[in-house]
């Protein structure tokens, strides 16, 4: 069994070495644990310290492109990389990493294929009031959604086994968190959610400059990631609202037109007649979002299969470069970059 703990990175040359310090390299029930960083378009030493601190594997693509896809990449060269389990933690320690242990239990054990560490949000002195409340109203926006029981849906630190990581595919390019949850849930993975302890704030957080950005971000990702999956409870819901406006407006035209007074009305008959179609295109909408979503779900069976196509011809991680000396793995980007030969080419053909 090969454990990998992947770490997404943007100009961590400060914070790496004290993520990586408490880092296992031992766990139970695995025979070999290495560290994979994913550099996204650091302009700093990242890639360089990386190598100092003994890391395996890194990812290193040319530019950011957002934590989301980071994440995504990581999960890719981490399965072809052979790692029956794969950890995600953060390079700003905001995690123990001696927690990991405790993390994969439930793996390791057979009880889980996806488990999220819970950071006690409410115990968290540098979290603000404001953020405290946001969070607990998105862990239960997305429990809702997901129809699971994860109190913490915002964690990074999180552990997944191969088959639930396999049928993983993230839409959102801002965040993984929460998109991921419910992606699972409507998959039936079983999720299963462990207490874990955090360490004290390293620096300020790159993805909100500012409580207000934190809040619409996560607001707008939240509500987009719950149209994405309950389309037609959410536009049907929107639908229903603005019918009742519009039968409470026509309610009113009708009792002033048999009290006698209805000729000087009709703006009320006009505006009902607006929301009701409103209301009609709404529930439309629906209609055609639940359809869509029948589609997602045929799309991400058939990006599982393509992975394990993948998987089962050995085509390499993307954007790879071996970390530590003596890796005996071939760089895939990059002047050094290593291709496949033309027989290799050829049999992928056939098959």
């Amino acid at each position: 069994m090969k454990l990998i703990i992947q770490i997404p990175c943007l100009n961590e040359e400060e914070t790496l070495p004290v993520t990586v310090r408490d880092l296992p390299r031992d766990v139970d029930g695995f025979d070999v644990v290495e560290w994979l960083v994913i550099d996204d378009g650091s302009t700093d030493r990242t890639v360089e310290v990386a190598r100092e601190l003994g890391v395996d594997h890194i990812v290193r693509l040319t530019n950011n492109k957002g934590l989301a896809n980071g994440f995504q990449a990581g999960l890719d060269a981490a399965l072809k990389l052979g790692a029956d389990v794969i950890v995600n933690t953060d390079a700003d320690n905001q995690y123990d990493g001696r927690d990991i242990p405790k993390l994969v239990a439930p793996i390791v054990a057979g009880d889980a294929d996806m488990v999220v560490g819970d950071r006690q949000v409410m115990t968290i002195e540098h979290f603000s009031p404001a953020k405290k409340a946001l969070q607990r109203l998105g862990s239960w926006v997305v429990r809702q959604a997901s129809q699971t029981d994860v109190p913490d849906t915002t964690s990074g630190f999180r552990a997944y086994n191969r088959e639930a990581a396999l049928a993983l595919q993230v839409v959102s390019k801002f965040t993984y968190t929460l998109e991921t949850i419910i992606q699972a849930g409507k998959m039936t993975v079983a999720i299963d959610h462990v207490p874990v302890r955090t360490n004290p704030k390293l620096r300020e957080s790159r993805l909100f400059p500012s409580m207000w950005t934190y809040i619409r971000r996560n607001g707008v990702s939240i509500f987009r990631i719950y149209s994405l999956y309950e389309p037609l409870k959410v536009f049907m819901t929107a639908a229903l609202v603005v019918g009742i406006a519009a039968v409470i407006v026509w309610g009113r035209f009708l009792y002033f037109y048999i009290d006698g007074s209805g000729a000087g009305h009709v703006q009320s008959l006009i505006l009902g007649a607006v929301l009701f179609n409103a209301a009609t295109v709404l529930a439309a909408l629906g209609v055609i979002g639940d359809l869509l979503s029948g589609q997602r779900i045929t799309l991400q069976r058939i990006f599982e299969r393509v992975r394990r196509v993948e998987l089962e011809l050995g085509v390499p991680p993307s954007h790879y470069e071996p970390g530590a000396p003596g890796s005996g793995r071939q760089p895939t980007t990059g002047a050094k970059a290593g291709g496949r030969g033309e027989t290799e080419d050829r049999e992928a053909v056939k098959l």
